[in-house]
């Protein structure tokens, strides 16, 4: 699977914020507020599994339908994949 420059952006954007919420540990920060950080964090993961799970799932089943393959399958290992990241 070739991963986009969405995708590489996306996890970029989570590395800023975990250094971000070390920082605010380092610096004694409101629990709140690195909890708040945390949180957010933890979304961008999972929106970000969704959107690998999806992408790699379209490449997938395009070439199972060149080849002859099951579809199915696919789809349900992606929803193995969703279901187990959480």
């Amino acid at each position: 699977m070739k991963y986009n420059a969405q995708m590489k952006n996306r996890v970029k954007r989570m590395e800023g914020q975990l250094r971000g919420i070390l920082k605010m540990m380092e610096e004694g920060k409101d629990c709140k507020g690195v909890i708040t950080q945390l949180s957010a964090v933890r979304s961008a993961i999972d929106k970000t599994i969704g959107v690998v799970v999806s992408s790699n799932l379209v490449e997938c089943v395009i070439e199972a339908e060149k080849n002859g393959g099951k579809t199915n399958d696919l789809i349900q290992e992606a929803v193995g994949l969703l279901v187990n990241s959480r």
